[in-house]
């Protein structure tokens, strides 16, 4: 069996580890507002945990770590794959727990990031990550955000242990498809990825309810508004049948926690199979309905390994469809949106010049354009350039009078895309002939500037550093 070693220096385990931790981009706002405790260090405001390293260069305030980059899989898209030769380490549970106290201390970060190899076997791992999280909260006192990822196959009793001592726990989906995942990551399943969801989402739901909250998470109040949304209550999957994992200490644990508090979260890789964007967002929309994800993130490609079912190393990291996904995702969530709506079997793909919401648009220019002073909540949430809350205005300003142009440019409306899909009071800002081919071209030329943007070459992204990148000098 493995051990921990401990022959390396504390900075040689970081810079490792740090770096290996990078390709995990399923990091986000916390969701959480806890206050800071008498007795304990840091607290977690819902909108001040901030993202971890992501390709695009978001910007992060948690320590993001592997807790080893040793692993007995060897799972062929992953830089720590077991065949792979590079350098390795392992963090003790009291080693992260010093990091995690010092750099907070120091105001270097927010939280902690935590994932993990696989050692010996995903009962061993989670074993010692359940470990380090609870001397964090014990003997350390760490009352900050925490982010986990749990090892699929674990026991139900660790996965248990590890999200009551978390505030987010997710497990990765890796791949789309069943297909997929036997092809690229033969010794993982979705027997184990999805049965450790399902035992996430269950007990999640039972805390919610047991102290009055709805078993599901809270999101949007948008979602009050759209019958068709993939979180109405028609549609609302019953969770009531399910045998639920309830330890007997669930309302009465030492810690006096929550399970998840601020949910559950998964990741897919995109570019590394031939998906199509539909089959991304059909399964993104599977895993919100029947899992009640509080995000699915995306995390584009990056050619690591030489090896003949990937892309080749040098091909271009697909930022931009990432970006878009990320995009149908939001529709998917807070605009009502559903999978086989944005995108079907003979036209599986969105077309990158353009976001999604413009692109279900210009493919339903019969629904446009609307009227502005007439048209229902959920029609206008359609409209490209219309958000949430200028609907909200919208709907609002019209109670006292018709709405003109001059009128919606002060409410924050994005005329720009907007104007090509409405009217007000019968008339459209511009003479705008209401054709596919013209309207794609006037949208794609708007995008472009920010498309490059986007589409960076990869030496101009890297994994940030607390050394580095905030001017610190490190004592040898």
């Amino acid at each position: 069996m493995y051990e921990i070693q401990n022959e390396m220096s504390l900075m040689d385990k970081l810079e490792i580890l740090g770096d290996a931790a990078k390709y995990d981009v399923a990091c986000t706002s916390s969701g959480v507002d806890r206050r800071g405790k008498e007795g304990f260090l840091g607290n977690s405001c819902a909108a001040g945990v901030c993202h971890a390293f992501a390709a695009d260069g978001r910007c992060i305030s948690l320590l993001k770590i592997l807790m080893t980059n040793h692993c007995v899989f060897d799972c062929k898209y992953c830089r720590n794959r077991s065949s792979n030769d590079i350098k390795r380490a392992t963090f003790t549970p009291d080693e992260i727990c010093d990091l995690t106290i010092e750099f907070y201390k120091r105001n270097y970060i927010e939280g902690l990031f935590l994932s993990s190899g696989v050692i010996n076997n995903p009962e061993y791992t989670m074993e010692k990550m359940c470990e380090t999280l609870r001397l964090l909260r014990t003997k350390y006192k760490f009352n900050g955000y925490i982010h986990v990822k749990a090892i699929p196959g674990a026991p139900q009793e660790l996965i248990y242990s590890a999200g009551l001592l978390a505030d987010r726990i997710s497990i990765n989906m890796e791949l789309p498809t069943k297909e997929s995942l036997s092809k690229l990551a033969p010794n993982k399943s979705f027997n184990n990825i999805f049965g450790s969801m399902g035992q996430i989402t269950d007990t999640i739901a039972a805390h919610r309810m047991a102290i009055g909250k709805d078993s599901r998470m809270e999101r949007s109040d948008i979602n009050q508004y759209l019958d068709n949304s993939i979180f109405s209550e028609k549609k609302r999957i019953e969770d009531s049948k399910k045998d639920l994992f309830l330890p007997a200490d669930i309302n009465d644990t030492k810690l006096k926690r929550n399970f998840a508090s601020a949910g559950q979260s998964t990741q897919m890789i995109i570019g590394a199979t031939n998906e199509s964007d539909y089959d991304l967002i059909r399964t993104t929309q599977y895993l919100y309905q029947h899992y009640d994800m509080k995000r699915v993130f995306y995390s584009g490609y990056v050619p690591l390994n030489d090896d003949p079912v990937l892309p080749e190393i040098g091909t271009p990291v697909p930022l931009l469809r990432e970006h878009r996904l990320y995009q149908a995702d939001w529709l998917l969530r807070y605009y009502g949106f559903q999978a086989n709506e944005l995108l079907s079997e003979k036209n599986p793909n969105f077309d990158e010049r353009i976001d999604p919401k413009c692109f279900w648009a210009i493919s339903h220019l019969e629904q446009f354009p609307v009227e502005i002073n007439t048209a229902s909540h959920d029609v206008l949430l359609r409209v490209p350039g219309i958000g949430p809350l200028g609907v909200k205005k919208i709907v609002s300003a019209r109670r006292y009078g018709s709405v003109t142009f001059p009128m919606l440019k002060k409410m924050g409306i994005v005329l720009k895309r907007a104007k090509y899909f409405i009217t007000c009071n019968g008339r459209m800002m511009e003479r705008i002939p209401i054709e596919e081919k013209f309207i794609l071209g006037q949208l794609a030329g708007l995008e472009e500037k920010k498309n490059k943007e986007i589409q960076k070459p990869e030496d101009n992204y890297h994994q940030m550093s607390l050394f580095t990148d905030f001017g610190m000098s490190v004592q040898a």
